[in-house]
Formats: C-alpha cells, structure tokens, sequence
C-alpha cells in the first residue's frame, strides 16, 4: 500500500485488541483480490506498473481505486 502503511495498519490493527500486539506487516505490498475474468488485464498492468506510475503516483492511484468500489479510508491509516 505504499511507503510507511504498515506502519499505520500496524497501529490501527493494535489499537484493535491486544491479540494483535506482536503482529507486523510484510513491507512494501497491497493485497487485493482479482476476479478470473481480469486476470490479463492484471497481469499487463504489472508488466507497466513502473511506467504508469511514473503518470499517475501510488497514492493517487490508490485513492481513485478506493473511490471507484466505493470504500471508506482514513488517510491517517494509509499514509505517514
């Protein structure tokens, strides 16, 4: 999810339940999930990622993802 979430899902997450006190994220990944239908389209976005991002940053990406399917975010929870 970009540089520095994990760090603020690691807070969010913690602050949920002391069952999460030693619990880390992997550094540096989002997860999502993808349907079979998109499975091509997926797989040349990867292929491009390092030049569409050099269009469009991460962060405004991701914004524009979230707004598009409609989910609530903090950006206290996604970004330092």
């Amino acid at each position: 999810m970009g540089q520095g979430v994990e760090t603020s899902l690691n807070g969010w997450l913690k602050e949920q339940s002391r069952d999460y006190a030693g619990f880390e994220w992997q550094g540096g990944y989002a997860d999502f999930g993808v349907s079979q239908s998109n499975l091509e389209q997926v797989k040349r976005y990867i292929a491009g990622q390092e030049e569409h991002h050099r269009k469009m940053s991460f962060q405004d990406e991701l914004r524009a993802l979230l707004r598009k399917h409609e989910i609530e975010w903090d950006e206290k929870y996604v970004w330092n």
